[in-house]
Order: C-alpha cells, then structure tokens, then sequence
C-alpha cells in the first residue's frame, strides 16, 4: 500500500485528522524517563499506544534525536510504530534540501534506514533536488509551501508574476511535480486564508498542517480552509500540546497525552462536514 492509500485508510479507520507530532525534548520528559538511557524511545513508545487509535499518522521530528545522538532509538521508534501499527502513515519530519545526488542519499536515510511512509523536504533548490525522492514510488514526498511560522512570509510572501511565492510552489506541486500522486504540502493553521488559497490551488492534495496546539492555530478556521469535499485532506499536526499535557508533577503522561489528542481529534471532526 502506497503513501497515499494508507494515509486514506487511516483518515477513514480513526475517523481523525490528527496528526501526533513527536518532539522528545529531553527537559520536559517525565523524570522516569530523563536517566534512563532509553528514555527517549520509552517516552515516544508509551506515547504512540497512548494515540495510535485517534492519529491518522505519526510525525517524528529529526532534529529532537539527533542533537541528543538518539538516532538509534529513533530507528527503533520508528520500527516499533511500523511493526504495531502499520496502519497509520508514519512521516519523517526532516525538512531536507540539496543538490540532486545528496538527496538521493537523503532520500535513503528517510525511507531505507528509518522506514518512514513520508518525508518533508524544501523546494528551494528545485525540481532536482526533489526529484531523488520520486524514485520510491510507493512513499510519500512532502513538500513545504506556506509555513506556520511569522518570519516565512520573508520568502514565502515576495511577490512572482502578480502572486505570492508560495501560490507558485502549490501551483508548480499540484501540475509539474505531482505526476506520480505521490506528493503533499506543508501548510500552516497560523494561515488560514492563505491555507484556503492553497487548497484551491491543488485539489485533494493532502495537506500536513502543522500549528494548532502550542502554536495556536485555529482548528475550525484551519478545517474549514482545508478540508476536502469529502472531509479529509489534511494531517492536522499537534505536538508538543500533547507530548507534555500533563500538569501536574506524578499525573501519567501517557493518560494526559491522549486526553488531549482525544480532544484535539474531535475538536477537528466538528468542523469536518459542510
């Protein structure tokens, strides 16, 4: 099953658009887990089982393990959500960009080392940077377009021919690019109508929406701007809003945890019809 199907499946089986983002940063982890040499993966684990039957996939942020030197555990992280829950689409949040026969290299740490469904990269370089990841056909190629962070409007925003970058770079996606269906788009829920434009633009492209949650994105707004006619389309992202939900010292993380992504699932279903 291709990236695409799955991610349908999963949409239609967890009746969710949520996507659970995994940031392990080491100073906010329960304390159980802050000595333990495997605490990172412990901590995720606990957090996949907590979620698996709300997400419609999981997002495991690079950056979070490789700056502890925890790339082992999240190959096994990654291995334990590919074994359990094959299901749902796992995406590598790794933002990469580079020269064709480096990304080829990317490319492979993504989907041979880690087994991710998906991997995020940046169109900055052009179609031969993105082109290496085409190769596999069966994955997913997730591409930044209109990001949720304020300083993206620097380069997202200049203006081409009469229309922002980022219309460009869903426009160039959505007709060029796309040719193996095997695409999707970074938007932000901090953009609604800019996400709205977006969807507009590319059709029932699946759209990964990170910035509901700690980064306060609207649900209803972001929903109502990027769902799809039949009420998917989306991986609604929320990570550290739910990694650290609990608020008190002793409460079970792992409870606390899917408390809000059950919140946050049927917050986004709330506005899914229509």
């Amino acid at each position: 099953m291709n990236f695409i199907n799955k991610l349908n499946a999963a949409w239609t089986a967890n009746d969710s658009l949520l996507c659970v983002g995994l940031d392990p940063d080491m100073a906010k982890l329960p304390p159980q887990f802050q000595q333990d040499p495997n605490g990172i993966f412990n901590f995720c684990k606990e957090i996949i089982d907590a979620t698996a039957d709300l997400a419609c996939s999981f997002k495991p942020q690079i950056a979070y393990f490789a700056a502890l030197s925890a790339e082992r555990q999240l190959e096994d992280i990654c291995a334990y959500a590919r074994e359990n829950y094959p299901h749902i689409p796992l995406i590598l949040d790794a933002k990469r960009g580079d020269i064709g026969a480096t990304a080829r290299q990317y490319a492979r740490e993504a989907y041979d080392r880690y087994g991710a469904d998906a991997v995020t990269v940046n169109p900055y370089m052009g179609s031969d940077s993105v082109e290496p990841y085409m190769e596999w056909a069966d994955r997913g190629v997730i591409i930044l377009c209109r990001t949720s962070n304020a300083g993206g409007s620097d380069l997202q925003f200049l203006n081409v021919d009469g229309k922002p970058l980022y219309q460009h770079v869903a426009r160039l996606v959505a007709e060029k690019w796309n040719s193996n269906g095997q695409c999707a788009l970074v938007v932000g829920a901090t953009f609604p109508e800019e996400l709205a434009q977006v969807r507009a633009i590319i059709g029932d492209m699946p759209l990964l929406v990170p910035g509901v949650g700690a980064q306060g994105g609207d649900v209803e707004a972001t929903v109502k701007s990027g769902r799809t006619a039949n009420g998917a389309g989306m991986m609604i992202n929320s990570s550290r809003a739910i990694l650290y939900a609990a608020q008190q010292p002793g409460e079970d993380f792992a409870m606390a945890a899917r408390r809000v992504a059950l919140e946050t699932r049927d917050a986004i279903n709330a506005h899914r019809a229509g």
